[in-house]
């Protein structure tokens, strides 16, 4: 099972750069295996184009390494935060791709405007608080999970499967690493509508009844979009 799901999250790694939401050594992918609390994730600072799956960097729910030679991405903790956090997920993914990070920069929200959004998000993306300088001099990559945990509150994590870290980034993450890098396709192109849209004209939020229309008929249990397996 772990060998299976360490070529999930190489191959996740790869699909952040084939999809143009990384560049250098940006970003990162990781993965849960539930039944044994165990995380993989890409090393830090390892160009994708030399990366291999025998790099992939496997740590307990602490952060310690239990299996590889390299260092575990410099955001573990976080990826470790929001597993804690969110229990019904699979996979976690960092970039800075550049229309959700201009959001983060700016520290606002991203509105939901039209049925786009609403197919993917119920409702704006977040953006966190900033963090403190305590947060961020003690325990900061933590800190910045439980930031997004914080801002997400009580929702469903799978019906708001993406937040902006205030300053620096997006987060985003699914049932399992593909669905997380899913989101995080997702998420940059919603960010990036939303900036042209604002930047044509001031903007309300779409109507809560379209809003409910599109994003209930791709989720839940009365959904109808698609082909039935």
């Amino acid at each position: 099972m772990l060998e299976k799901l360490k070529e999930d999250v190489f191959r996740a790694n790869l699909d952040l750069v084939r999809h143009g939401l990384v560049i250098m050594t940006f970003g990162n992918v990781s993965a849960i295996d539930r039944s044994s609390n165990l995380v993989i994730i890409k090393p830090s600072g390892v160009s994708y184009d030399t990366m291999t799956v025998a790099d992939m960097v496997v740590t307990d729910l602490t952060g310690n390494v239990v299996e590889g030679t390299l260092n575990p991405s410099t955001d573990i903790q976080t990826h470790i935060a929001l597993y804690k956090a969110f229990t019904t997920i699979g996979g976690v993914v960092h970039t800075h791709s550049a229309y959700a990070t201009a959001w983060a920069q700016a520290g606002e929200s991203i509105p939901c405007l039209g049925t786009t959004h609403a197919d993917y998000f119920y409702g704006a993306v977040p953006v966190t608080r900033r963090l403190t300088t305590e947060e961020t001099e003690k325990d900061y990559e933590y800190n910045t999970g439980l930031v997004i945990a914080e801002v997400i509150g009580k929702r469903d994590p799978l019906t708001m499967p993406a937040v902006i870290v205030n300053s620096h980034g997006p987060f985003t993450w699914g049932e399992t690493p593909d669905k997380a890098v899913h989101n995080a396709v997702i998420l940059e192109e919603i960010a990036r509508i939303a900036a042209v849209t604002v930047s044509i004209a001031p903007q309300r939020a779409i109507d809560s009844h379209l809003l409910d229309k599109h994003y209930l008929r791709k989720h839940g249990t009365g959904a109808y979009y698609g082909q039935k397996k």
